[in-house]
């Protein structure tokens, strides 16, 4: 079991920062994919970034550039660095943790765009 808990979410105007992160318990993240999802009212949840266990990225075509999925294995945490901030970027993000067919999601942290 892996406990995955958000922080770092709020308001910010277009053009911002913001820097996400997840703290895990429970087990190591060493051996899960981690990831970063972000999902808006009426709509599907959808992957913004991951990271393998060998620290390899993916980003969705909508944050490359701007965002920078990264991870801690010594501190069982993973940081999303979001940058140059749109209003769609608006949504509830959350921290995910993926191996084979096992999942864990965090509560999820809002991140608002908004001037």
């Amino acid at each position: 079991q892996v406990q995955l808990v958000e922080s770092g979410g709020g308001l910010v105007q277009p053009g911002g920062s913001l820097r996400l992160s997840c703290a895990a318990s429970g087990s190591s993240i060493s051996i899960y994919t981690m990831g970063w999802y972000r999902q808006v009212p009426g709509k599907q949840r959808e992957r913004v970034a991951t990271i393998t266990s060998d620290s390899t990225t993916n980003y969705a075509d909508s944050v490359k550039g701007r965002f920078t999925i990264s991870r801690d294995n010594a501190k069982n945490t993973v940081t999303l660095q979001m940058a140059s901030l749109r209003p769609e970027d608006t949504a509830v993000y959350y921290c995910n943790a993926a191996r084979f067919f096992v999942q864990y999601w965090g509560q999820g942290t809002q991140v608002t765009v908004s001037s």
